[in-house]
């Protein structure tokens, strides 16, 4: 079982490096980490009295890691989560904030466990998703991992600008859906052709 700092730096590697996407809403990020979260945590790297894409570009690895352990993981309590899903709740909480925890929420609550879809890991959540993990043991990672892969597809659909993340200009899966099925059992993967027609009313 990996611990909470391997999953850290799996993510770190998975981010890559400094990005500056104009169709990225998060703006600058090194290592996945934006500059809103260096601004709100005023990581002034150079010293120079100001936050911006310069400092970005200074994080380390190890120091991305240690601010998703504190701050994307500790935080917001994931640590409450059932182990089976901790990891790629974890992964998608540092590539789309509460939007990961909500996806969970939904999912057990149409389970027949009943919670609020605020984001917020609360004693609701835990006891909600505790029982839904009684109920499916061998299928809550699979199911959350899927119903993050039809989040990204239907922030995707609504926003033009983001297809290029879900889908490659050669029409293959794109970052966003090859990480969320690194999470999800292989024989759940979706295949090229069910991608494509998945995709296939984009422009």
């Amino acid at each position: 079982m990996q611990t909470v700092e391997q999953i850290a730096a799996a993510i770190v590697a998975r981010e890559g490096g400094f990005v500056d996407d104009p169709d990225d809403p998060g703006g600058a990020t090194n290592h996945g980490v934006t500059l809103g979260t260096m601004r709100g945590l005023g990581l002034d790297l150079d010293g120079n009295g100001r936050v911006n894409a310069a400092d970005v570009r200074r994080l380390d690895p190890v120091q991305a890691a240690r601010i998703y352990v504190d701050h994307y993981f500790r935080r917001p309590r994931l640590d409450r989560l059932p182990q089976a899903v901790q990891a790629s709740v974890f992964d998608m909480q540092v590539n789309a904030g509460a939007n990961a925890v909500k996806i969970l929420q939904r999912l057990v609550s149409r389970m027949g466990f009943a919670c609020t879809d605020d984001g917020v890991v609360g004693p609701k959540t835990e006891a909600a998703a505790q029982a839904a993990t009684a109920a499916a043991p061998a299928h809550l990672a699979d199911a959350y991992g899927i119903a993050r892969r039809n989040y990204y597809y239907a922030l995707a659909d609504a926003r033009p600008a983001s297809r290029k993340f879900a889908r490659r200009q050669d029409g293959g899966k794109g970052g966003w859906i090859t990480r969320a099925e690194e999470f999800i059992s292989p024989r759940y993967h979706l295949t090229e052709a069910q991608h494509r027609e998945r995709t296939s009313r984009w422009a």
